[in-house]
This record gives structure tokens, C-alpha cells and sequence, in this order.
């Protein structure tokens, strides 16, 4: 069959043995009008353009000039329920990623957790190579409780799993690498979009989650979590290569009490008081609340019980607020990794994310139990020496109980630089 194609289409060189895709570019021009070879292509890895006659290992994606199907939904009305691109139109405007696209991208990226809400991240996106960077935003750093800044890189983590299923959704495989400039650590991931997506589901299929998942400081109800459940948010984390583990028995005691120790170091910790001060937001503040946690969202305080929740009020009283009884036998899980670098860190927030937006659909509630995590002697001891685990990166609180409270975001274009 005669090859033809349109500008916008994509060139796709196969290896002829395994059929894995060599190299791929963007058809830029055409020197016939019937749409036949040579082309001038763009290629993605380097984004120079040459003049190629394609040869039997070729083919053409008709990316811009597919015919629109009527039986799918536009971005618009993402709430399919499916995480799979909704679209072949998202494929029209995936190809260039209009400013309105990128916008949406990152708009879903930022909907990720962080310590704190203080949100510690910033993107580029680079439209001829169609690459976004995620760098570290040092405005959204905690001098006290992140030092290392190991929970900064673990929140921009969590935003980068969030970006890679936006991506997918929109219909996109993309290429993640980590750290990809060893001369620049502030550039913490860069995720370049290779070539359309075909029909995997993954981590599309998250999608739904990204923007009904909420941090939730409610009591949770005693029910137990399912063997079904408990096995796929392993693998959740597991596909980050990051393990997770459900604490129990004396260790789960041994966690709270951590916890709880942490929780009372804190309230006398002229720096811990610093970084909470700066990150909650009384119903009278006048600061603009784009970041930190609002009053609305601290929760119930809790009256009997022995699940860790930070109180955001640091022990203040909070005019209105109601008690609570909070789970006798909370649900705790430990993500940790074998080494403690950045990579690592940078892994477990994409391992949260990825187990969160899993639990999320899976009818869970969760939130973070961080408090043992800032302090150096604390952090260690919350591993189970019997079990092999190494460094201990994220606890987080699972069960069924009322949904997390939404909380503010900082603009898109407070975050997001478009380059040429």
C-alpha cells in the first residue's frame, strides 16, 4: 500500500524483529501534494528536521486527520469513570499541547499532596520537544521539619505521579526520567511525550481519583480493609519500587507511640510551631489562601482513640471546633525504600500518590502520619527489624470514613512557565 500522510502526522520507525519503535518524529513537510514520500520530519529525541524516505520499517500515525469519533466524550467531561484517554481529539491537541492543554496538565499535577500543603514545585514545559520539567520550588520548603528536604522531594514526587497520569489520560506515553541533570538537583524529573498512547490502562485508569482525592483528618470506622484491597495497594507501590506494609500486632503500638511522641515534641518546638504557623490559615487571616491548610480542613479534635492525626491548631483552641472518637486500631501502612537519596525520595512520592489515588478509588480514606518522620531519632525506630525494610519514607493512615476536605492550590500560572 502507498504511504501517505499530513503534516502534524507522526513517523514511526519500527525495529523490523521486535516491532519495539526505533525512533519517531513529526511529518513537518511534504514535497508531493497526494501526501507521498520524502517528508520532512521532526524528530522527538532530537528535535532536529531532516528529509526522509521512509523505508519498509515506517509507518504513519495520522495523528491530526483521524476522523473525530461522536461516541466519546471531550476532555470537558472527563468524568467517565474510565482514566482512559477520552478522545481522539485529545489526540488534535496533544499533538502540538495547546496552552489550554498544558494548563490542564499541570493543573492536575498540582492537585497532589504535600507536607504541609506548602506545595514545593514549579514546571516548564518545552512545547517544540514536547518535554515538562519539574523543578523544586524552595518557596514551599520547611526548615524545620524538612531539612533535607526529603519531604519536599517526596510531595514534587507525588505531583509528578499525578502529571504522568494526567498524561496518559490525555492519550500520551511518556518517557519519566528522574534527576536528570546531575549539575542541576533543583530539576528533580523531566517527562518527555513520546508517542501516542495505545490501550494500556495504566496509569490512566487512575484519573478519576486525581481531583476527588483529599487529605481526610475524620475518624474512620473500625471495618477492615480487604485482603483484594491491602494486595493491589502493595503493587501500587511496588510498580514505583517502593514497598509498602500494613503494621500491626506490637509494631502497630510501637508506630502510634512514635507518633503521638512526635505530636508532643512539636507542641513545644519553637521551630515546629514556625513552619505550622506559616502553613495554617485561621477563618481571620488575611494572607491569601493559596497554600498551607485552612481551619476548615484541620478536623475534629480527637477525644478518645489511637490514630496519630496531627493537629493542625498545635494544640490551640479553635472556637467551634468539634471532638471526636477516633479508630482504637487504626490502619497503618509504612512505604519504604533500601537506600535514602534523592531518587529514592523522588520515587516514594510517585509510590504515596500512586497507592492514594488507588485507595481513593477503591472507596478509602487516608492521611499523612508525618510526625515521627521530622524528627532524626523517631524516624529510624519506626521500622519493623524483623521484617528486612530499610528506610522508612511515608506512613500513611487508611480506612473508611468520611472524605478529606478540599484545600487550596497556588494559580496555574503562579507554577507554570510555557518556553517556545
Amino acid at each position: 500500500m502507498l504511504m501517505r500522510a499530513h503534516v502534524g502526522d507522526q513517523l514511526i520507525v519500527e525495529s523490523p524483529t521486535t516491532g519495539a519503535t526505533k525512533r519517531d518524529g513529526e511529518i513537518v513537510g511534504l514535497h508531493h501534494d497526494d501526501g507521498t514520500p520524502p517528508y520532512e520530519v521532526r524528530w522527538s529525541d532530537t528535535d532536529q528536521v531532516t528529509l526522509v524516505f521512509p523505508g519498509p520499517d515506517a509507518h504513519i500515525h495520522p495523528i491530526g486527520n483521524e476522523p473525530e469519533r461522536q461516541d466519546e466524550p471531550e476532555r470537558q467531561g472527563e468524568g467517565t469513570g474510565t482514566g482512559h484517554r477520552t478522545t481522539t481529539a485529545a489526540h488534535h491537541g496533544a499533538r502540538s499541547l495547546s496552552e489550554a492543554v498544558v494548563t490542564a496538565l499541570v493543573e492536575d499535577a498540582t492537585a497532589a499532596p504535600s507536607m504541609h500543603n506548602a506545595q514545593p514545585w514549579r514546571f516548564q514545559y518545552f512545547r517544540r520537544r514536547r518535554v515538562f520539567h519539574l523543578r523544586a520550588d524552595l518557596r514551599g520548603a520547611l526548615p524545620h521539619a524538612d531539612p533535607e528536604l526529603r519531604a519536599l522531594h517526596i510531595g514534587c514526587g507525588a505531583a509528578l505521579m499525578n502529571l504522568r497520569v494526567a498524561v496518559a489520560h490525555e492519550g500520551w506515553e511518556a518517557q519519566t526520567r528522574p534527576l536528570p541533570d546531575p549539575g542541576d538537583p533543583m530539576l528533580l524529573a523531566s517527562v518527555t511525550l513520546t508517542r501516542p498512547l495505545g490501550d494500556e490502562a495504566d496509569p490512566a485508569a487512575l484519573y478519576p481519583a486525581v481531583r476527588s482525592r483529599h487529605t481526610s483528618r475524620y475518624p474512620f470506622t473500625e471495618r477492615e480493609i480487604p485482603a483484594s484491597v491491602r494486595t493491589a495497594l502493595v503493587d501500587a507501590a511496588h510498580r514505583e519500587d517502593v514497598s509498602l506494609s500494613f503494621v500491626s500486632g506490637w509494631h502497630l503500638q510501637h508506630v502510634v507511640d512514635l507518633a503521638l511522641e512526635a505530636e508532643a515534641r512539636n507542641l513545644t518546638d519553637a521551630g515546629a510551631a514556625a513552619d505550622l504557623a506559616r502553613y495554617t490559615r485561621g477563618e481571620d487571616d488575611a494572607r491569601s489562601a493559596t497554600e498551607g491548610v485552612p481551619e476548615y480542613a484541620f478536623g475534629p479534635r480527637r477525644r478518645i482513640g489511637k490514630a496519630p492525626v496531627r493537629d493542625f491548631a498545635g494544640g490551640k483552641t479553635v472556637p467551634g471546633r468539634p471532638t471526636a472518637d477516633f479508630e482504637t486500631a487504626p490502619h497503618l501502612v509504612l512505604l519504604s525504600t533500601s537506600r535514602d537519596r534523592p531518587v529514592d525520595w523522588l520515587h516514594t512520592g510517585q509510590a504515596v500518590e500512586r497507592v492514594l489515588l488507588s485507595a481513593t478509588l477503591a472507596g478509602l480514606s487516608a492521611s499523612f502520619v508525618t510526625q515521627a518522620l521530622e524528627w532524626h531519632d523517631l524516624r529510624w525506630p519506626l521500622r519493623d527489624p524483623t521484617s528486612g525494610m530499610a528506610y522508612v519514607q511515608m506512613v500513611l493512615r487508611l480506612g473508611y470514613g468520611p472524605r478529606g476536605t478540599q484545600t487550596p492550590r497556588r494559580p496555574v500560572q503562579d507554577v507554570l512557565d510555557i518556553e517556545p
